[in-house]
């Protein structure tokens, strides 16, 4: 399996998750587990996905995903589950 962690962080509107289901689904992104919260009108999401069917390279959906980010008016990042153990390993 090929995991990838993905935050989404920005005022709560209308849509967010629509939008980034979405993009998910049309690149063969299978969501593993999804996590979102919303705290005085700010929303933050965090998602572990499979990403062994999609298509494209990693870079290229990690900048689709921002511009989509920047679109909607939130921050998206990506990161491989590897390289995010190491970062926030105790």
């Amino acid at each position: 399996m090929n995991r990838t962690i993905i935050t989404v962080v920005g005022k709560d509107t209308v849509g967010i998750i629509a939008n980034v289901c979405t993009y998910l689904a049309q690149n063969k992104i299978n969501i593993l587990d999804i996590s979102q919260t919303i705290v005085q009108g700010y929303f933050n999401m965090m998602m572990i996905v499979d990403i062994n069917q999609m298509e494209k390279h990693f870079g290229e959906m990690a900048d689709e995903l921002k511009a989509l980010g920047e679109k909607i008016g939130v921050d998206i990042k990506c990161q491989k589950e590897e390289i995010f153990d190491k970062m926030h390993r105790i």
